[in-house]
């Protein structure tokens, strides 16, 4: 089986990270962070206490002033509001394999599925629960929610072996995910979003009380429509292909474009989900800093 590139993080883009909170709408009241009345401890917001090194714990938790005082290893805890369980959704159909012509060994796919770890890492530094789900023509491929650095080995291993295939799967193949994605677990959904099967899928699950984000990836290509010349269009799902010539046909697909984005948001707005773009030639966490960053959409 071909393996995509390794899923790595640009530093960059790591450290603007450290800024982001994975939190529901209901954790983020009028009043902001922390409205909670529930809270436990863990790598949060406000120091608790300390506790003592365990395997598995993050190196960066390590007191090192107080090893240096002690010689021994002591976690620092904190109060954080109470743990979620985030779930991030990634679009493998056929349509996932474009890329743009301006960086052609990098796709829609391979963003998705960086963006993906982008999300997994936020969760880790929270020390929540996270889980991941794949659909494609063949159905659903998932990894049940689970937490910690190995959790994240695991996810990762399925991101690098995704292939793109086929349409949005029949509803019946679908059921993993309602078996697994419980009422308040958050669910970011990770595609061009153009799949109407993908788009009622999130509304009801909206409708049962799960907190739905949608990231639209979308090319530069798809955004700017650079093509020129005479050009064969390809649907990578249907096969269904429109020979045009790219300079006489800009305009009107870019009209069209624009409508079909803001048709999906105002249906998604509609069922109470919030949304944001992301695009192959912009940092992957620009779409999160929107939804997670200090008074984000979510």
């Amino acid at each position: 089986m071909t393996l995509h590139a390794p899923i790595a993080i640009p530093a960059d883009v790591r450290s603007r990270l450290k800024a982001l909170r994975l939190l529901p709408r209901r954790a983020r009241g009028a009043h902001g962070i922390g409205q909670h009345a529930s809270r436990s401890r863990g790598a949060g917001l406000e120091f608790a206490q300390y506790r003592a090194y365990e395997p598995g714990d993050e190196l960066r938790q390590i007191d090192w002033k107080l090893y240096a005082r002690s010689d021994r290893f002591f976690v620092r805890e904190s109060e954080r509001e109470s743990p979620i369980t985030s779930w991030v959704l990634v679009d493998a159909s056929a349509s996932a394999a474009q890329h743009d012509r301006a960086r052609p060994g990098w796709s829609r796919l391979d963003h998705a599925c960086a963006t993906a770890a982008c999300l997994v890492e936020l969760a880790l530094q929270q020390g929540d629960r996270f889980g991941v789900i794949a659909v494609n023509g063949h159905g659903v491929q998932l990894i049940p929610a689970g937490s910690g650095p190995r959790q994240r080995d695991r996810v990762h291993l399925l991101l690098r072996q995704l292939q793109t295939h086929g349409g949005w799967p029949p509803a019946d193949k679908l059921r993993p995910v309602w078996e697994r994605v419980q009422p308040g677990d958050l669910l970011v959904a990770l595609g061009d979003g153009f799949d109407a099967a993908g788009t009622v899928l999130l509304e009801r699950l909206a409708a049962a009380r799960r907190e739905v984000l949608q990231v639209q990836l979308l090319g530069a290509d798809e955004r700017d429509f650079p093509f020129t010349d005479g050009h064969r269009f390809r649907d990578p799902e249907t096969g269904e292909e429109l020979l045009g010539d790219g300079r006489a046909i800009r305009a009107d697909y870019l009209v069209r474009f624009a409508q079909a984005q803001r048709d999906l948001q105002a249906r998604l707005h509609a069922s109470g989900i919030a949304y944001a773009v992301g695009y192959l030639d912009q940092p992957l966490d620009a779409p999160l800093r929107q939804l997670f960053g200090p008074g984000g959409g979510a």
